[in-house]
């Protein structure tokens, strides 16, 4: 199969701008893809960041003014990975330069910051998808397909959530993070709630009400200089909310923690129903649950899941993901919406998608702040 070059540009050359990078080092993996990345450019204001990418022979130009980056005809898509604040500044630049944009969530600070990115990007034209790569694992696609068969009877209750322990530590250092000025408001939200929201919004479960219990954690921490910074930011966040599922009002609850004891980095979900059910973790990434009952009896079933992720590759059936699989398969969805080939497969968070979840963060802190439901 023929495939098509598309040139990316990576503005944030940090953690995720050096798992991207070698995603597209490992595209080969893919099989049957029409659409091929390669990163031509890459912007970032600490030069020692920039000094990764010398590893990357496709990489043109290395620069710390990304806007030396926008005015590149070479550039076709640009990936943003930076802190909140910047968002919808960056954003903006990008769609007014008539980019495309693979955006970092949240999306925006706040609330009114997503509304104005999604109405910009409509407003240009581009495409613009939000990055969020946990639903491509196989024991959500699992779950995904189960919930929308059916076979789960009237449903009961929804979890979903995504928990670390990044915080547990009083000496770790404070970082953009740990402060509403650049993390935003809503903190752990902006941080981990897209995570939660993705999958319970791709499939229509938008909370009519939300009742949020929002924690902070330590009120200052090293700030590396040999003194403290003040950290205002909620760390942990519960939000009971009611949905409308085949019809029936079904309470859901979507978490978000970054003090979670005994946890380094865990997204689940679980969906019960009269007549079925499924759960999925990360902590267990190969372990598939599903409920069933029947002649009087009642029981939950383990699978051993392999290699079964949207986008095929070369990879073996049998052996098991991780999330550089996951961001490739996220990366691969948005190329080939982009070109038009999805093909029914799951495909990125969209801007509507990012300004709902932004929505339900704003109606949780309205709700911490008044000890009530709030209702959307």
């Amino acid at each position: 199969m023929e495939s098509k070059t598309v040139s990316i540009g990576i503005i944030g050359g940090g953690l995720m701008g050096r798992e991207i990078a070698s995603c597209f080092a490992r595209w080969c993996a893919l099989l049957d893809m029409p659409v091929t990345p390669e990163l031509v450019a890459v912007a970032d204001l600490n030069p020692a960041a920039l000094s990764w990418f010398d590893r990357i022979p496709s990489i043109r130009l290395k620069t710390t003014d990304y806007q030396e980056m926008l005015a590149s005809p070479d550039v076709d898509v640009v990936y943003v990975a930076v802190p909140h604040q910047l968002h919808e500044k960056l954003y903006l630049d990008v769609l007014n330069a008539g980019k495309d944009l693979l955006a970092e969530k949240p999306f925006g600070i706040d609330l009114e910051s997503a509304r104005r990115i999604r109405d910009a990007g409509v407003s240009s034209g581009r495409f613009v998808r939000c990055s969020s790569e946990f639903p491509f694992l196989p024991g959500v696609q699992r779950a995904i397909a189960l919930v929308k068969s059916g076979v789960l009877g009237r449903p009961l209750e929804v979890v979903s959530g995504f928990h670390h322990a990044s915080d547990l530590d009083p000496d770790k250092a404070a970082n953009w993070k740990r402060m509403s000025a650049t993390c935003g408001e809503i903190g752990v939200l902006g941080d981990l709630g897209m995570h939660a929201c993705h999958v319970p919004l791709r499939l229509g479960w938008r909370p009519k009400s939300v009742y949020a219990q929002l924690q902070k954690g330590y009120p200052q921490r090293p700030d590396g200089k040999g003194g403290m910074a003040d950290c205002d930011t909620w760390d942990n966040a519960m939000l009971h909310t009611w949905i409308d599922l085949d019809g029936q009002e079904t309470p859901m609850r979507l978490e978000m923690k970054r003090l979670a004891p005994g946890e380094t980095n865990t997204w689940f979900l679980e969906v019960l129903g009269t007549e079925g059910g499924v759960r999925f973790s990360t902590k267990e990434p190969k372990t598939f649950w599903s409920f069933e009952r029947g002649s009087g009896d009642q029981w939950w079933k383990k699978t051993d899941l392999g290699f079964g992720v949207p986008f095929k590759t070369v990879t073996g059936g049998i052996f098991e993901v991780g999330f550089p699989d996951i961001i490739q398969q996220m990366w691969a969805a948005y190329l080939a919406e982009r070109e038009g080939v999805l093909d029914g497969r799951f495909g990125c968070a969209t801007p509507d998608e990012a300004v709902a979840s932004q929505e339900i963060f704003a109606a949780a802190l309205a709700s911490q702040a008044s000890g009530s439901t709030v209702s959307l």
